[in-house]
């Protein structure tokens, strides 16, 4: 397998085969990510991309999952995508699902019997960032997308029969906007509905714009406490049919875990329970990205 890296993939494609099928992010404007800015986005040509998927074959025939990397396998048309999806159908026979990070703009160009046609596939889970439904933030973190449009793409996406995975950054609106963050992003969550949610908390990384305006002090960075109370806010707020909710990543300062609506009892109990300091934080040294 050829890798231009560095390479990223969620964590639950911890056990997944990764394929490179693009090199970096469509956008890859967004003011906090880090991930591919040393990248020039383009598509790996079809011709290695199959002789990876081969090369797999040989080393690890009994593969189940898939992950398309880098940062939108998705903006690829259809018709690129295909020929990539049967080659690991036909050559992993226990084949299970086929995962890729997506932004809204590249599902939504996608007509409804694109979208089916990669489900059926095996392209069944997406993972969207939508780090804010608060329209003002999502424009000074130049997300790409308008807040309904990333509801619109999760919608449409699970309609075709693809599961969403939906990622929100706890502190991404600052100090000045963390309450209208918080309440926007559980409205635009309970909007979308997806099967999965996950809480990051944003980090400054050098060499992005984000980390220039925390270093101005053009935006505050709320405490680990406040962190908390938008964490809560976001449980309390959304309303989900019934959803996986994570706040593990390393950069949290409370891992979480749970199902929504059926452990919103129980998840608040614990924030409440580490707000008054009876529940430890993950401290600063052990955090990361």
């Amino acid at each position: 397998m050829r890798y231009a890296g560095p390479v990223y993939r969620p964590p639950s494609e911890a056990d997944s085969l990764l394929l490179q099928v693009t090199l970096g992010c469509s956008h890859n404007e967004c003011t906090y990510c880090a991930m591919y800015r040393h990248k020039t986005f383009q598509a790996r040509p079809l011709a290695d991309v199959l002789a990876d998927v081969e090369e797999a074959r040989r080393l690890a025939p009994d593969t189940r999952r898939v992950f398309l990397m880098d940062g939108d396998a998705m903006t690829l048309s259809t018709a690129r995508l295909v020929p990539v999806l049967e080659a690991l159908n036909a050559a992993f026979p226990a084949l299970q699902r086929v995962g890729s990070y997506v932004n809204a703009v590249s599902v939504l160009r996608k007509p409804d019997a694109e979208l089916a046609r990669l489900r059926d596939l095996k392209l069944t889970i997406g993972y969207l960032g939508l780090e804010t439904g608060d329209p003002a933030t999502a424009a000074r973190i130049v997300k790409g997308a308008t807040v309904d449009e990333e509801v619109e793409a999760v919608r449409r996406a699970q309609a075709a029969g693809i599961k969403m995975s939906v990622m929100v950054l706890l502190g991404i609106g600052g100090r000045a906007r963390w309450r209208e963050h918080a309440e926007a992003t559980a409205d635009a969550l309970t909007r979308m509905d997806p099967r999965y949610v996950s809480c990051l908390c944003v980090t400054p990384v050098p060499g992005t714009p984000f980390f220039d305006e925390v270093a101005r002090g053009d935006v505050e960075l709320p405490s680990p406490d406040e962190t908390l109370d938008e964490l809560r806010v976001l449980v309390d707020r959304m309303r989900l049919t019934g959803a996986v909710f994570r706040s593990n990543h390393a950069s949290n300062y409370l891992p979480l875990g749970g199902r929504l609506p059926a452990d919103r009892a129980r998840l608040l109990a614990v924030i409440d329970a580490a707000r008054r300091g009876d529940v430890p934080l993950v401290p600063e040294e052990y955090r990361g990205l």
